[in-house]
């Protein structure tokens, strides 16, 4: 099973209502796209964010700043606004390779998701609309990048 696929069932196993997102979606939808971690977005609230804690936990990562599920739904505006934390990253100590980072300034309530097979499992992504017009907003150059080769690949 690959990395993407333990995180996908992890999540949604403990009911997580999560999307796949950054380069491992725009893989996903067809796009070439070389990227290490797993980006995944949440429908916001207390206990989905506690539930996403939980899980990824349970599949052995730990979260790379003292921060609990509690504070990081508490505090979510200041780390957005005043301290540049976008996404909250939770990495495996004995392989470096395996990250996710829980988008924390993005909410999925609203957004459409599509399931992906993959060969150990089912993978929930953004819809390529909501993926294009995410990674639109964040004005990133890769992400507007992004945004290009998923409008060619949609024609």
């Amino acid at each position: 099973m690959t990395f993407l696929e333990c995180v996908c069932r992890a999540l949604g196993d403990a009911d997580v209502d999560y999307a796949v997102v950054g380069g491992q979606a725009v893989a996903l939808h067809g796009v070439v796209r070389g990227t290490i971690d797993v980006d995944v977005a949440l429908r916001w609230s207390s206990s989905m964010l506690a539930r996403a804690e939980a899980a990824l936990r349970g599949i052995g990562l730990v979260s790379q700043l003292p921060l609990t599920a509690a504070d990081v739904f508490e505090h979510r505006d200041d780390y957005v606004a005043n301290r540049n934390l976008v996404a909250w990253n939770f990495h495996d100590p004995d392989a470096p390779l395996r990250q996710v980072d829980v988008v924390i300034a993005y909410d999925l309530a609203g957004k459409q998701t599509e399931h992906v097979e993959l060969d150990g499992g089912t993978a929930r992504v953004l819809a390529v609309g909501d993926l294009i017009e995410m990674k639109r907003r964040s004005g990133r150059a890769q992400d507007l990048a992004d945004v290009e080769a998923l409008r060619k690949q949609a024609k």
